[in-house]
């Protein structure tokens, strides 16, 4: 089946298959190395670099591309958001993407509890919709922020509560399918077929029902969770012979569907948690029958390693914190439509606990934030059990399912069977359907460790079989456990799903090598002897095991960046929503660099450098990623490289280096900023700085935060802090720094600036120039060191960039320097300087709006400044709206001018603070954000600094109510006019002699 018919294919058109396809199609058609680079890998074992990859925006488009790549030969592999963990969606032909452009909701109808969308759409996306209804569909995956519904469907999805949902399976009405002979139709049940190409079908369909029924009711578990296998059950009249469900979860293998109707469920708006300790996993797993019975929502277990795993990556703390006593532990949810319904359905479950197990430790959660944290300690276990007490562990016997009145025996002898191979795994899940989750620590990079790894294998689903489960109770068999079917089906059901598979699919087209015919499990392991690749070499950066390759294979797939909605990262790929533009593309991007093909020059290839030219280094990916993936690190660490020996671009020279040429400014700052403004020159010169000419060029402050300070008597008294006066801070908003001091000074602080220009570098990072931020970084250590301050005294950051690379880049480039290091745990914002202190100020009556830049919210969070603000009696309102999309030098750029505004316009920050009214506070401590809030409207933001000393509300404009930046001095005015004068005669003389030339 894995062969095509070419006999039965249409004859082969002229040229090549790209060049046919993008003739004929308004979607993208990609053949190029980097395209074909970030879809040879999802979240799997597994990976097979496609022939190239179609985007289609049309039902249209993908019958197009069906008939071109049968008449081509060319199999289909369909792809929604890429989190397979079977090997479903990748393969050597073309890869159809749903998610890019087929990804709208098309209908819904409360009336009848049904939705129709495309396969591309998020099923967050749905549930938005959906639940101004009180409605939503049932599974819900951990995956739920990306992963689509065509995903979902072709893998047969379920998640936390399919407890009250069921499986994907259950929730289908009817689907709009493409064949591979390009037949089009909806298929529901099989009492609904009037299109002949589908009627054609369902003799056939019927004749294998009835052969293999028998073999069916006896080998197909009756369990919640049983995903292995077609669902030829479906076809059975007990279950109504349901063409449509009999599809779901067959892989892309049969069909490629094009739009689904689905069947929608009461949402439950009121929920409350229960969590219960055990002493161990396998008595928390006896206890879940009695527990089911008592009618939850959700009923989750996790065991005490992974809690030690989250410990170790010191993530969660708070929610870990608050689990009650045990080693082992489920979630229970209740769900109901009032508090008083909830209140009962928790008493049920209380009461089925105690009765269980008397002496049973619990805690019963109302608070909806303090479940959500507790719920993200569960949604976490996909990540953080990729590394297991320091050894890799791998998806390949990920979810099993028995049936739950089982489950304890079952988690008893899988755990002796992983003591039996040597292998350590967390144990977590979908206790109440009987579906175990864990990664283990196989052995994929050598030929002993994958022949063991096959072996554990084919023992495991024994013992999944011998206790009437599931190979799969979630994921999917793909090319991961297909070759185990005959184990749980038998060898004439597994012929039955050979014939289910030529019904639909005759001639072979669609995902060949999975479920059905699968190759051996080796044939295209990602790892193994020969995977290796190249050695990146020396790296200017300490990486994690002292090796950038384990650090961007860090990047297990899971796909977290691809969210399409709140949180920070990844700017970029919500604007483009290109895969190579999220942080899972770029480190695939990485990793098949250094793998060197299809992206094949190494540290110089365009296809990795055109990917990370879009990232805004927003340092999102180093918070949100799961896995910690720090794509800001890895940017800078390839720039280093892509340019040794190399002249950058101009901007490197000019933005990258801006506090050189900011202290050669101050001698003219207001002639600097007149060339700038005028008309023509200010464009040339901006051109010549690789500067947008669309762009405002930041002000030079006529006097410096220095020359200010130089000028000010000394104060003495109160507790030193060192100021560290960054170049933003110094040359361009010197208020700032003056707010800053008399603050500090105000709350009992000796002000104590560095004595000498500092700079940690920030700007250097983003054009990877590591050698010069090294020595820079270095210098302004070395002068906060030897300042005359108390070896404990706290070093103040105004600047949040700045803040940020003495916390995540000081220790990689200075990893052992103890006294470097030292200084780093001396750090601290202004706002966390302020938070324990008495503030004489107040805010009564005061509006302000909060905006934290992307590398204080990736850290340390902006609680702190909304406390200190509170605290003082001001009406505080954080956003979580998105980056601004400057992004330091990022928004300057020529080519990411365009994609720096949608940004900060399409996520949130510029919308939100032009719907702000005008006697609110706009507080924006990022010099960065600041400057595309300026460029892009006519509001002023203001420095945390600055906002304390606004006093309480009174009518007017809350930007002029702040004192404006020091005026410069007679000197410095005579300063300015003297350059301007030399400036003149220079263009004026140079002018004279081209002329006479």
């Amino acid at each position: 089946m894995s062969v095509l018919y070419e006999a039965s294919a249409p004859p082969r058109p002229r040229g090549s298959l790209a060049s046919a396809l993008r003739a004929r199609l308004e979607g993208d058609v990609r053949d190029d190395a980097q395209a074909r680079a970030v879809y040879a890998l999802d979240a799997s074992n597994f990976r097979q670099v496609p022939r190239l990859v179609v985007l289609p925006r049309s039902e249209a488009d993908v019958v197009a591309t069906v008939a071109l790549c049968r008449a081509f030969g060319v199999p289909i592999t369909c792809r929604g958001g890429g989190t397979a963990l079977a090997g479903q969606t990748v393969g050597s032909g073309v890869v159809i993407d749903f998610s890019r452009h087929m990804d709208a909701v098309l209908h819904v109808d409360p009336e009848r509890k049904l939705a129709r969308v495309q396969p591309g759409v998020i099923l967050d996306v749905l549930r938005a919709r959906t639940r101004e209804h009180g409605l939503w569909f049932g599974p819900d995956p951990a995956t739920h922020s990306r992963c689509t519904l065509g995903g979902m469907i072709g893998n047969n999805s379920c998640g936390v509560h399919s407890i009250l949902a069921g499986r994907t399976v259950d929730n289908v009405r009817r689907l709009k399918v493409v064949t591979s002979e390009g037949d089009v139709f909806w298929v529901g049940t099989a009492d609904e077929a009037t299109d002949p190409a589908l009627v054609r079908r369902i003799a056939p369909l019927r004749a294998l029902r009835d052969e293999l029924g028998d073999a069916i009711r006896a080998r197909y578990p009756r369990i919640p969770r049983r995903v292995s296998g077609y669902n030829l059950d479906e076809l059975l009249p007990e279950q109504g012979f349901h063409l449509a469900r009999s599809l779901v979860g067959s892989e892309g293998t049969c069909v490629v569907v094009v739009e689904a109707e689905l069947e929608l469920v009461p949402y439950p708006s009121k929920r409350a948690l229960v969590v219960v300790g055990y002493p161990s996993v396998y008595e928390a797993a006896d206890h879940v029958v009695a527990i089911r019975e008592a009618g939850p929502i959700g009923l989750e277990g996790i065991d005490a390693t992974l809690v030690r795993l989250l410990h170790q990556e010191g993530g969660h703390e708070d929610a870990v914190a608050s689990l009650p006593e045990g080693d082992g532990w489920l979630f229970v949810e209740v769900g109901g439509e009032t508090d008083d319904e909830v209140r009962a359905g928790t008493e049920r479950v209380c009461e089925a606990v105690r009765r269980s197990d008397p002496d049973v430790h619990l805690a019963v959660l109302t608070d909806e934030a303090d479940q959500e944290r507790l719920w993200k300690v569960r949604e976490a276990g996909l990540a953080v059990t990729a590394t297991t007490d320091g050894q890799e562990a791998f998806p390949g016997w990920e979810d099993s399912a028995v049936p739950p009145e089982r489950l304890s025996e079952y988690l008893r002898a899988l755990r002796d069977l992983f003591g039996k191979y040597g292998y350590e795994a967390a144990l977590y899940g979908h206790f109440g359907d009987g579906c175990v989750h864990c990664r283990i620590t196989f052995d994929l990079h050598t030929a002993d460790g994958i022949a063991r790894f096959e072996a554990f294998q084919r023992e495991a689903a024994e013992l999944v079989v011998s206790l009437g489960g599931s190979l799969s109770g979630e994921h999917g068999d793909g090319q991961q456990r297909a070759q185990l079917l005959p184990l749980m089906f038998g060898d004439d059901v597994v012929e039955g799903f050979h014939r289910f598979k030529e019904i639909w699919d005759p001639v072979g087209l669609l995902n060949p090598g999975k479920v059905v015919d699968p190759p051996p499990v080796t044939r295209h392991l990602k790892f193994g002897p020969g995977h290796e690749g190249r050695d990146p070499g020396a790296t200017a950066f300490h990486w994690s095991r002292d090796s950038f390759r384990w650090a961007v294979g860090r990047c297990v797939g899971v796909g977290a960046c691809r969210r399409v909605e709140g949180g920070i990262m990844c700017p970029s790929y919500k604007a483009t929503r290109a895969e190579e533009h999220s942080t899972r593309g770029r480190a695939h991007l990485l990793d098949e660099m250094m793998r060197g093909d299809p992206v094949s020059q190494g540290w110089r290839d365009p296809a990795v450098e055109g990917a990370l030219d879009l990232c805004l280094s927003c340092k999102g990916c180093k918070t949100e990623c799961p896995m910690g993936v720090d794509m800001a690190k890895m940017k800078a660490e390839f720039l280093h490289h892509r340019y040794q020996g190399r002249l950058r671009p101009r901007d490197a020279y000019t933005l990258g280096l801006i506090p050189v040429w900011a202290r050669l400014a101050r001698l003219a700052p207001e002639a600097v900023n007149a060339a700038m403004a005028a008309p023509g020159l200010g464009s040339a010169l901006k051109w010549a700085a690789g500067m947008s000419p669309r762009r405002q060029a930041p002000r030079f402050a006529p006097r410096t935060f220095r020359s200010w300070w130089r000028s000010r008597p000394v104060r003495a008294g109160g507790e030193p802090v060192v100021l560290w006066v960054d170049t933003w801070t110094e040359h361009f908003r010197p208020e700032v720094g003056i707010a800053a001091v008399e603050v500090l000074e105000r709350t009992g602080h000796r002000v104590v600036p560095v004595d000498r220009p500092v700079c940690c570098g920030r700007p250097l990072y983003e054009h990877g120039m590591l050698g010069t931020a090294k020595r820079w970084m270095g210098q302004s250590c070395d002068a906060v060191l030897g300042m005359d301050v108390p070896a404990d005294a706290n070093v103040v950051f105004l600047e949040p960039s700045c803040h940020a690379t003495f916390r995540d880049e000081l220790p990689d480039l200075f990893p052992g320097d103890r006294d470097k290091l030292a200084l780093r745990s001396r750090i601290r914002t202004l706002g966390e300087q302020l938070a324990d202190r008495d503030l004489p100020m107040d805010l009564h009556g005061r509006d302000i709006v909060l905006h934290g830049h992307c590398h204080q919210r990736a850290g340390t969070g902006i609680e702190a400044e909304g406390h200190v603000l509170a605290r003082l009696g001001a009406d505080v309102h954080p956003l979580d709206d998105g980056c601004c999309g400057m992004a330091g030098t990022f928004g300057y750029a020529p080519h990411r001018v365009d994609l720096s505004i949608a940004i900060g316009r399409d996520q949130g920050f510029l919308p939100a603070m032009e719907r702000a009214a005008r006697h609110t506070a706009l507080v924006v401590d990022g010099f960065s954000c600041g400057t595309q809030l300026t460029d892009q409207t006519a509001r002023r933001p203001l420095h945390l600094a600055q906002a304390l000393l606004l006093g309480p509300g009174r009518p007017g404009t809350a930007e002029d109510q702040v004192p404006s930046a020091p005026g410069a001095s007679w000197r410095r005015i005579a300063l300015t006019a003297a350059a301007a004068v030399a400036g003149v005669g220079i263009v004026v003389g140079a002018w004279r002699r081209w002329r006479t030339a």
